[in-house]
């Protein structure tokens, strides 16, 4: 797999973004990133960028909920994820996308190995963030069977939370739809 020279630009962006947003403690931002990284998943549909955008998207929700207080010792972590990010960066840079996509495992690695006490929360995490990319990267037209696949879990995972998700904006736009036709009729009458 090849990735462009100006895709490998982005995500080095996304990767430096992601150190600054990490070190401040930005949940909002790095979920901005994640859902930027949404783009190189789907055109690429590699493991890497898919990775990329569950990992950040689950430090997003460690950090939203206070959660980095219960690390080993929060600011050492960052400091060793960030080094892993600058040696993928450097991998990324000199074209070895091996070498880059190695280091974004070992980054996820280091996520979930960072406190015993918060490794299971830590895991269910990064599996409700691949099922939540996973939606979304369904809606890019990448099929369901492809995308479960590439993200390590199981095309029912998927297809239940899509289906839910699906089923709770149906809901919203037939009150919205009733609320209309509601108006609709009293407008009529008046």
């Amino acid at each position: 797999m090849q990735i462009e020279k100006t895709e490998c630009v982005h995500i080095a962006q996304v990767l430096n973004e992601t150190k600054e947003a990490l070190q401040n403690k930005n949940s909002l931002k790095l979920k901005d990133l994640s859902n930027m990284t949404i783009h190189d998943a789907c055109n690429y549909q590699d493991s890497a960028s898919i990775t990329i955008a569950t990992m950040i998207y689950s430090l997003s929700k460690i950090i939203e909920r206070n959660d980095y207080e219960r690390f080993r010792s929060w600011d050492l972590f960052v400091k060793k994820f960030n080094v892993i990010l600058d040696l993928a960066i450097k991998a990324l840079n000199e074209d070895e996308i091996k070498i880059y996509q190695k280091y974004i495992q070992q980054a996820r690695k280091t996520l979930e190995s960072n406190s015993v006490s918060l490794k299971p929360y830590i895991r269910e995490t990064l599996k409700k963030a691949a099922i939540n990319k996973g939606s979304k990267i369904y809606e890019h037209g990448i099929s369901l069977e492809q995308t479960a696949k590439v993200l390590g879990i199981s095309q029912w995972e998927l297809s239940d939370y899509i289906g839910q998700r699906n089923s709770h904006e149906a809901k919203q736009n037939i009150s919205v739809d009733i609320k209309t036709r509601a108006k609709m009729a009293l407008d009529f009458f008046i």
